[in-house]
């Protein structure tokens, strides 16, 4: 039964791998099940480890992280933030997103990425008091993402956010 009078998140995105991390995972899960664990006991007790470590494996994939807008606020992963301490925010293509995460990368910046997903955006935060200078956010539809964080009240375009120093506003665990 959905509630339809409760207000919808503006953007919502969950990070999971694509097709091809999944097999390949779940592959190499089962792989290990039937051949580390099978001298362990008899033939059937290789088949149940290799089921177990693929169900454990298929558990850690499923509980990828989230990314969403709602009620001015983003949250990404475990962390979130009101969308008034934000300021610019970009859309990052693949190449800059390597470098970001990277080479490139501050040590105090906040990431929720993931590998399989090559595109994001970074997200500047200009409270003064919060240490974390950007957010860098992997996503499958950057641009969605930064529209509705500019529609929630984040900073105007930029090429890409500048750094900051402080106490936390925003919240990494929770």
């Amino acid at each position: 039964m959905s509630d339809a009078g409760a207000p919808q998140p503006e953007y919502h995105e969950t990070l999971l791998p694509s097709l091809p991390v999944w097999v390949v995972v779940l592959a190499v899960a089962a792989c290990f099940g039937l051949v580390a664990l099978r001298p362990l006991g008899p033939a059937g007790a290789g088949v149940v480890a290799g089921v177990a470590v693929v169900a454990a494996a298929a558990a850690l994939l499923r509980s990828s992280a989230r990314v969403q807008v709602h009620q001015g606020e983003l949250r990404a992963g475990r962390a979130r933030i009101e969308t008034h301490f934000l300021g610019r925010v970009a859309v990052v293509p693949a190449a800059r997103m390597t470098a970001l995460r990277g080479p490139q990368a501050d040590a105090r910046a906040y990431l929720c990425q993931r590998p399989w997903i090559r595109e994001g955006v970074v997200v500047e935060i200009v409270d003064p008091a919060d240490p974390v200078p950007y957010w860098l956010i992997s996503s499958r539809k950057p641009e969605r993402l930064v529209a509705a964080l500019r529609a929630a009240g984040a900073g105007g375009a930029g090429d890409e956010p500048s750094d900051g120093s402080g106490q936390a506003h925003s919240r990494h665990t929770g």
